[in-house]
């Protein structure tokens, strides 16, 4: 196996000489360059090369420009490939855009060849675990690498094996029903079927029908007997689509085939014993609907067993460039770079789904050539550009106070949220909990905690 590959930049020669003597000797394949310029070529060589840089230590402030614009280019053109920036400047605009940019954590010089070392390792350690949950899900067709998308799939991950019962939550179009057809190929019941019912489409009656079944002559129209959903889904999974709208009466009916893993068909006299995950999603807040009393609060705790939210496409934008590219791969098109910031910058009220209704719609309309700006519906091409950043106050500030500040803030909420869960509370961050527990030991030692 070939040792793993690490670009270095920085405009001291003797620091990117020093570092790659340290990671050679570690068992790593280091390449220095010490312009832009070079660090560009270096990485399109390595593409080309099939044998892509894993990480990528980069300098901000460099002879011939910003080390942003490798963070930028690695995220485009090696979207798995980490990113660590050392800087000795003390530019929040600067380490607040790498971030942005997909930076994996911004170290300030001098940096000790130590805590380098273990940055790049971790970043290497995470990313990888992000290739197996991208891979994953990728096959069902769940698409994206930002933190949002990627605290999806730790969850997805830890759940899927499992036969606890998941309650996916997000707003129509992101994606709902691909996460659970993920979390079926990922499970150990993959080979069984997988079982979906819509429960908005049809009343109460039917509906009952279709989920536990009936015996011959149990209502009118019932001339022969028949399985229901729950038993064709036996040894696989059964998926509840807008459970939400579910009646009430048959709500009551569904926790306890939950609770007893049985079945009693309409007409029966005796319940059926039944193996099926359950998985259930809807859109609508399920919190409110329980206060309001239209859906059972002890059913919603027994959904409720892995939450999961997904996310709408709008906290997530850096993903709609990975998205519009898989909707477009099938139609062997691509999007000019003007439209693809216009679909950046677009709100997406209907999430992904709008996302892919329209990328359709624009291959019918134009067969031909890379699909432009103006081919954009004049909603989507007029979107108005985010504002910028906030300049700095003349007396300065220090940047690592602000960042440890943030980061100190942002681990008590998750902690809090969590209610103490460092591995529930490693998901809402976007980290895993070797990470998060490091971070808080740094938080400790300076007094934040």
């Amino acid at each position: 196996m070939s040792p793993p590959r690490i670009l270095i930049l920085d405009d001291e020669e003797s620091l990117v000489d020093a570092l790659m003597r340290h990671f050679e000797r570690r068992g790593y394949e280091p390449s220095g360059a010490y312009l832009v310029a070079e660090a560009t070529k270096a990485i399109d060589e390595s593409i080309a090369s099939a044998r892509p840089f894993a990480a990528i230590v980069t300098d901000l402030q460099l002879p011939d420009g910003d080390g942003r614009a490798i963070v930028k280019l690695a995220r485009e053109k090696l979207p798995r490939t980490p990113v660590v920036v050392m800087t000795g400047s003390r530019s929040v605009s600067g380490a607040a855009e790498s971030m942005r940019l997909g930076a994996i954590t911004v170290l300030e010089k001098p940096v000790p060849l130590d805590v380098l070392e273990n940055e790049v390792k971790q970043a290497m350690a995470d990313r990888g675990e992000l290739d197996d949950a991208l891979t994953a899900a990728g096959s069902a067709g769940i698409v994206g690498s930002s933190p949002a998308i990627r605290a999806v799939l730790d969850i997805l991950l830890l759940a899927a094996p499992t036969d606890a019962t998941v309650l996916i939550e997000g707003e129509t179009g992101t994606g709902k029903e691909l996460v659970a057809q993920a979390l079926h190929r990922l499970s150990r019941r993959a080979k069984g079927p997988l079982v979906a019912v819509n429960c908005a489409a049809l009343p109460e009656n039917l509906l009952e029908s279709e989920l536990f079944g009936h015996v011959k002559g149990a209502f009118t129209g019932a001339s022969e007997s028949r399985q229901g959903r729950f038993r064709q889904a036996e040894g696989g999974t059964l998926f509840l689509d807008e459970i939400g709208e579910m009646p009430l009466g048959v709500q009551a009916k569904l926790l306890r085939s939950l609770q007893e893993n049985e079945v009693q068909p309409v007409g029966a006299d005796k319940a059926v014993q039944v193996d099926a995950r359950v998985i259930a999603a809807t859109n609508r807040n399920l919190d409110k609907a329980v206060a309001d009393g239209k859906f059972r609060a002890d059913l919603y705790y027994r959904l409720n067993v892995v939450p999961l939210q997904l996310p709408p496409l709008r906290e997530r934008p850096e993903d709609v460039p990975a998205l519009a590219a898989h909707f477009l791969r099938a139609k062997n098109r691509r999007l000019a770079p003007h439209a693809l910031d216009a679909l950046r910058r677009y709100n997406w009220p209907g999430n992904v789904r709008e996302l892919q209704n329209l990328i359709e719609r624009l291959a019918v309309l134009r067969p031909e050539g890379e699909l432009q700006l103006e081919d954009l519906p004049v909603e989507v091409r007029s979107a108005p550009r985010a504002a910028a950043p906030q300049s700095l106050p003349p007396e300065g500030i220090d940047l690592y106070s602000v960042l440890a500040e943030v980061e100190d803030r942002l681990i008590h909420e998750a902690l809090d949220r969590a209610e103490g869960n460092k591995n529930q509370a490693a998901r809402y961050l976007g980290l895993n909990r070797t990470t998060l527990v490091e971070k808080i030991r740094r938080m400790s030692r300076r007094g934040g905690s």
